[in-house]
This record gives C-alpha cells, structure tokens and sequence, in this order.
C-alpha cells in the first residue's frame, strides 16, 4: 500500500469483521469458537451498504487523481512547449545574427524531467492502487458468498459496472508523456525520421525475443520503457484513439493437413506463415498481405517477413486467382513512386503468395487481434520493442458444418469490439498475458543496451522464446484437429508473476514515499483461496500448498539470461540426467502413435498395432527378466505432488508434463546438416570395429590347427556380425528420429551396445586364455633326440665341463 493513499484503500479488515457475526453462546475454555449465529437479512444489508460506501470511496479517488493526473500532464505541456519555443528562437536568432534570446539552460530541462518522471511514478502508483482495490473487492464478495451463502457476486458486479474505476486505460497518459518526455531528455531535438519506422521497406531482418507479461506489470512496464523510447505514433497531428493501436490478421492454412501450422512449429527450413493483416478498425482499405519464411542458421541465412499492400476489395479475386498479379500493381508502376526493381520484387511475391493459396487449398482458420503500443526511435529500426495488449485469437474457418467467413477472406460479424462477447466460447481464445517483443538490429558481437538486458532479466518478464500467435490460437481453437502442441502449453498452467529480485522499476526523482510491498498478506483463513478471475486463479510460484517458487529459476540473479529450456539443461536434478521433461522420451511406440494411426484406419493402423503390441510383450518380458535377476534394488519413494518445476531453498524437483491422450508437445529440436553426418560418422565408427573384428575371426579361421583357436574364430565372427546389425539399425532408427525432430535421449545416448560388445571382447580373450593355459600348463613336453635335458651330465662329464655343450 502506497503512504498517501492509505486512508483510500478498501477497509478490507472491516469488511471481513462486519462478516462475522455473534456467537450463539460465550466461548468457554472448554470451546474456544463456538457456533455463530446464522446470518440474517439485516446483516447483510448492513455488509451491503459498508460495501457501497467503500466503492465509493475508492471510485472518487481514483477519479480525482486521474483528474489530477491529466491536469498536471497539461500543465507539463504548456512548460515544454515554452521551454521549446524559447530554444527554437533562440536558435533562429543566433542564425540570423540576430540578438540573442536567453535560451533555456540545462537546469531548467533537469527540473522539467523530475517533474515528468514524478507524474510518471504517480500514474504508475495509480496503476498498482487500482489493481490492489479491485482484487480487494473480487476477495470479500468471494469470501461473502461463501461464508454466508447468500450470493452477492452477480448483484455486485452489476454496481462495479456502474463505478469501473478499474476499467481505467492509461494508453493516453502514456502516449502523452513519452512526447513530453522525449522533447526533455533530447532537449528540445528529438530525433525525426519515417514514424512507419520500416513500414515503407518491403523486407524485414530483425533478431527478436519474446516474453509474457502479467496484466499487473503491464502499466508499470510501458512507463519504463518510454524513458528510454518514445511511443511510436504513426499520425502525430491526430489525437490518440484505442482503435489507432489495434492490430487484425488472418492466418491461413490447410485445414486437411496443417502444413503450414506444423512447419512453423517444427520449424523446419523453408516453413512459410502466410496472413493479411491491417491496422485499426474493420473500415481499413489497405490490407497488407505477408509471407513469414524461417531460415535454418546452417544456411548462413535469416528469417525473413516480406510483404506487400492491396486494396480491401481486391483481396477476393487475387487469392481465387482472378486478379492478375499486373493488375494489382499497375497503379503502383503507373505513379513511378517505386523502382521498377522494386515493383519486380512485389510482383515475384505476390505470384508465389497467390500461387500457394491455390495450389495447396489455403484457407482462413484463425485471426489474432490486439492493441499494440510500440517503443522506437523515428527511422531508426536498431531497437524496437512492442507489447502487445488484450491478445485473443478467433475461429475465422468453415468447418463443423458453420459458416463463420463464408466465401470472404474473413468473417464480418466481428471487428475491434474486444473482448468479442458475442461469440461462442468455442471460437474465441483470449490469452490472460500480453507480449513483449524486444526487436534488435545490432552488428555482430554488439551487445544490446544495458538497460533492455535489465529489464528483460527483469521480475516484470518472462522468457518464452520463439512464441507464436498464429501456432497458439490454432492449438487452442482445433483441439480436435490439431494433435501436435507447442512446448509453451504446460506453462499456461503456471503463474508468471515473481517477487522483484533487486531493485528495479519506476523511481522518484526525490526520495520516494510509497511504502509499498511486493505481496499483500494472504487472509488468516482462507490462505489457499484464489480469485475467480482466470488469469490469478492460477497457482503461485513459491505458494505453500505446493506451488511454484516464485523467485528466479535456480537462484539465479538474472532470471531470464536464458530462457527456461537453457537453465534446465545447465543444471540437471543430481542422479536423474535421464529424467524428461516432456513426454517426449518414449514415443516410438506410444499410445499416441496408435491415436493417429487410428485416426488415419487401413492396414496402416492394424501394422502400427501390432507393432505397439510387440513392443509392449518385449519390454514386458524385459521387465520380468530384470526383476527375476538377484541385484540391489532402491527404495520406493512416493511420487512429489508438485506440477512442473519446483524450487524451494537448494532443493529441486521435476514432473513430467504429460500431454492429453492421443497428443503430443513438440519440444523445439535445432537439427542441422552436420547432425546428419555425425550420425554416419558413428555408423562409420561402427562398421569400421565390425570389420576389424572379422578380419581377426577370417584369421584366426585360416591359420588356427586346434579346436581353440576354431571356437575363437566363431566367437569373433558371431560378435562381428551381431555389431554390424545392431549398429546398422541404430543407424536407421536414428536417422528416422533426427527427420522427424523427436526429443529422444537415445539419438545422442546409447549404452546397452558398446556395454555388450565391450562385454562380448572380455569374455572371448578371457575364456581363450583360460583354455590355453589349461592346455599348457597341465602336460610337460618331452625333450627333443640330440639335445640334452636341461640340468643332466652330458657323455657322463660333469656339469659344466669344456664337454657339456
């Protein structure tokens, strides 16, 4: 709670005393808490009327200071314009040789980006003021309803409505202060270029991460990233409205086979995205059509989003094939404001673009929409960030027998009225986080600003690299078309929001009297009670009932450094290195092969059956032979109740995500060329230890008398011909797992072969030497004719004589 707005909170203790009623009888020693007294008609209009007068209470301060806000944000405006005014006179003074004009010194913008960066912390404080209220209220009519039985929840949202002083949007004060706050920090020179900052460029080459924010962190974030970058405003002589940052796209795809869906996510080389996207309402008349195209880093090559604009009514006939490529840019080469080189640049696009939705059927099946606000500096594209607000995605397809876009390229009944309450909920999927993504254009060992590397490795983020709209609305919205998840899928049920680790975030100018605190006390009651709202319903990191640890993975002091993938994998949980974390490690002949192999039915389904039950006898008579075999055996231990990952103190603990039957979460597998010749270079290895130990066994087959070295030569070529299957399959197998992407620990890790061949050598040069020294050391050999016995006179002389030869 904030020092200032104390007496404004929501008397939240009051509020639960006045749930409490009497006690039937005094409590005793003997019972501490006797039965209290039913709950009554005149209580609850007594806990009613409290309620409104706190509603009250917290709506007119929030009014007064927004009112306060906006009128300090004016007065700011008019003391910038002056100062700007005087320096631009000032300026044209000295050029003309004019007299001077004082103009205005350093300390007088130093005392103007105090007072800015003060308004800032207090619409920052505002912010944190208003969440807290409102999950105050959401708290005490839950805690009401079930205490008392008497349900208050669907009257008093109703009263919210009518007083929303949490529906506050804080975009304008934002768009308002970066201006200010620009012209300040530059000193009346703020740098000027084209505000569509690459709009007008056709291909884009960017290095892009992507993080989640938590609807709390949202405000907080966004003012401190405009004292570094202004708000990117594409029409500054127009007065900002919501719907200027509101951002449509409709992605296709082949509902048949999701080709597009699954190259994006498997990330294959060459996998295209294909979407029309505009800006701002449905009244928008230039639609811009893009091609996403993923490089593979072998290729020396980067991804890259190209993209070209066509007229709203034309969109039909040139994705039928009706509207000639020619036809689209001939007013664009008619104007000559663009090169004939570039205009062939466009052509050769759209003619693979309309190529491609024709040829492999494209279709729409999802739109993703949401409000915008990007951080940039005019015309320079070196750092760019955009956070993304109110994301959700909708069904734009024809399927199941509903006709949602018809024969139009999107559907109509639908535009920028989030949160689109007029739909199914089965069509429309609204994601409880915003975006972040911070684009960089850096040359080769540059590191980014220090400022971005803190605020990425910041509570306020969390890493998820490589997210995508399109591939998370398609999973979301065709649960039942679509079998192959993206690995960001079991993070949906984690809580993203962490304890600051350090101190960062929005700072006064002059020492600060917020006397805030990162978490509020639970209730003494009802420690484990969440919200009903979906985004805080989910379980805490670091919560007592066995939830997450709400500090940085692995104590780390700067969280997101790497993403979640890398800091798992570069501390392993001691003695379990082979544990997965997906449900990735044993798929060659799971369940959910056979859910697809039934879904695609024929001899195919019946030949992956038998395989799946071939599969299960062999390792099901391996299991019996393991346990028949006398050897240690460890203790059982009980299964731990965490879900995910768990961090408490130095201890670590980690539960196999498990997908839903007949699906499966693709974890993202970097295959390059070189791994495919690595593979065959260990089947070299292989092969050459194959035919070494035949060459041994041929030898000792040819030039062997006795029946040793004639078991031996077996031994070796048995041994020989088993090493040489056994790695040819392991080849195949691997090479099948690598094409296919799978996440299989025994691609890179194989133990039972070179244990058994290693196991094989020692038994057959042991089990030689054993029958040799048998042979030999058990018959004494009989000295040949002419030559004397070792230690006898020779002709009768005595030992050693000039005779004894």
């Amino acid at each position: 709670m904030i020092k200032e707005y104390y007496w404004n909170y929501i008397n939240y203790e009051g509020l639960k005393k006045a749930l409490k009623t009497g006690y039937v009888t005094e409590p005793t020693p003997e019972n501490t808490k006797p039965d209290r007294k039913a709950w009554t008609e005149d209580d609850e209009r007594h806990f009613v009327t409290l309620l409104e007068s706190e509603l009250d209470k917290v709506f007119k301060f929030q009014q007064y200071k927004s009112e306060e806000i906006v009128r300090r944000i004016q007065e700011s405006d008019k003391d910038v314009d002056d100062v700007v005014t005087r320096l631009n006179n000032s300026n044209e003074a000295r050029n003309s040789g004019r007299s001077s004009i004082n103009p205005p010194s350093d300390e007088e913008f130093l005392m103007l980006e105090q007072v800015l960066s003060d308004i800032i912390a207090d619409v920052h404080d505002l912010a944190k003021f208003t969440q807290l209220n409102y999950t105050g209220f959401q708290k005490i009519i839950k805690k009401h309803d079930k205490q008392t039985q008497w349900h208050l929840k669907p009257v008093f949202a109703a009263r919210l409505n009518a007083k929303p002083f949490f529906k506050d949007n804080y975009d304008a004060f934002v768009v308002k202060l970066s201006k200010l706050y620009d012209l300040v920090r530059t000193k009346g020179n703020p740098i000027k270029g084209d505000s569509a900052a690459g709009g007008s460029q056709q291909n884009f080459v960017r290095q892009t991460t992507k993080y989640w924010v938590h609807p709390d962190n949202i405000t907080e974030l966004k003012l401190i990233i405009l004292k570094h970058l202004p708000v990117l405003v594409f029409n500054p002589s127009k007065e900002f409205e919501e719907e200027d940052s509101a951002i449509s796209s409709i992605y296709y795809d082949n509902p048949e086979t999701w080709e597009l869906y699954e190259g994006r996510l498997k990330k294959t080389e060459g996998a295209e995205a294909i979407r029309l996207r505009w800006y701002g309402g449905m009244g928008s008349d230039q639609i811009f059509v893009e091609r996403k195209t993923h490089r593979e880093d072998w290729t020396g090559e980067k991804s890259v989003k190209a993209r070209f604009s066509i007229k709203e009514k034309n969109v039909n006939d040139f994705l039928a094939g009706k509207l000639t490529v020619e036809k689209v840019f001939e007013k664009m080469r008619k104007e000559k404001k663009k090169s004939e080189a570039e205009i062939a640049d466009y052509e050769q696009l759209a003619r693979e673009i309309q190529y491609r939705v024709i040829t492999r059927k494209l279709v729409p099946v999802t739109r993703s929409f949401y409000h915008r606000t990007a951080f940039q500096l005019p015309g320079d594209a070196r750092v760019r960030i955009s956070l993304d607000t109110e994301l959700t995605m909708t069904r734009e397809d024809n399927l199941d027998g509903r006709q949602r876009s018809g024969k139009n390229w999107r559907r109509m009944d639908i535009g920028v009225d989030w949160p689109f309450s007029q739909l199914p909920p089965e069509d429309v999927e609204r994601f409880p986080y915003a975006v972040l993504e911070v684009k960089l254009q850096t040359q080769a060992g540059q590191e980014p600003p220090k400022w971005i590397r803190d605020l990425t490795a910041s509570h306020l983020v969390e890493a998820v690299p490589k997210y995508s709209k399109f591939i998370h609305g398609t999973a979301t919205l065709f649960p039942d078309r679509i079998n192959l998840l993206p690995f960001w899928m079991p993070q949906m049920d984690v809580d993203i929001r962490k304890p600051a680790s350090r101190h960062f975030g929005i700072q006064r100018p002059w020492t600060s009297t917020s006397l805030s605190v990162n978490d509020t006390p639970e209730d003494d009651e009802d420690t484990d009670d969440e919200l009903d709202d979906g985004r805080n319903a989910r379980p805490q990191r670091g919560s007592a009932n066995g939830g997450y640890e709400q500090t940085a993975l692995f104590e780390e002091p700067d969280g997101n450094a790497l993403d979640i993938e890398e800091r798992i994998a570069a501390q392993p949980l001691p003695g379990d290195e082979d544990y997965p974390l997906y449900d990735s490690d044993d798929e060659s002949f799971d369940s959910d092969e056979l859910e697809e192999a039934r879904r695609v039915g024929g001899t195919y389904y019946y030949k992956q059956l038998a395989k799946y039950y071939v599969h299960r006898v062999a390792s099901g008579g391996f299991e019996l032979v393991k346990a028949l075999i006398p050897r240690p055996m460890p203790t059982n231990i009980p299964a731990p109740e965490q879900n995910g990952i768990a961090v408490m103190g130095n201890k670590r603990t980690i539960k196999k995500f498990q997908a839903p039957k007949g699906k499966r979460i693709h974890v993202p597998i970097r295959v390059e060329p070189k791994v495919y010749f690595a593979a065959e270079r260990t089947f070299l290895s292989w092969l050459e230890f194959s035919i070494m130990l035949g060459t041994v066994a041929a030898a000792l087959l040819n030039f062997g008398e006795d029946y040793i070295t004639f078991a031996c030569s077996w031994a070796f070529t048995i041994l020989a011909a088993l090493s040489l299957i056994y790695s040819l399959m392991l080849y195949i197998w691997r090479v099948d797992k690598i094409r296919k992407r799978r996440d299989v620990k025994r691609v890179y890790y194989e133990k039972w072969g070179p244990t058994i061949i290693g196991l094989g050598l020692v038994a057959i040069m042991l089990v030689n030497f054993g029958l040799r020294v048998r042979q030999s050391g058990f018959t004494r050999k009989e000295p040949s004719p002419g030559y004397p016995v070792p230690g006898t006179p020779s002709n009768g002389t005595i030992p050693g004589g000039r005779d004894d030869l």
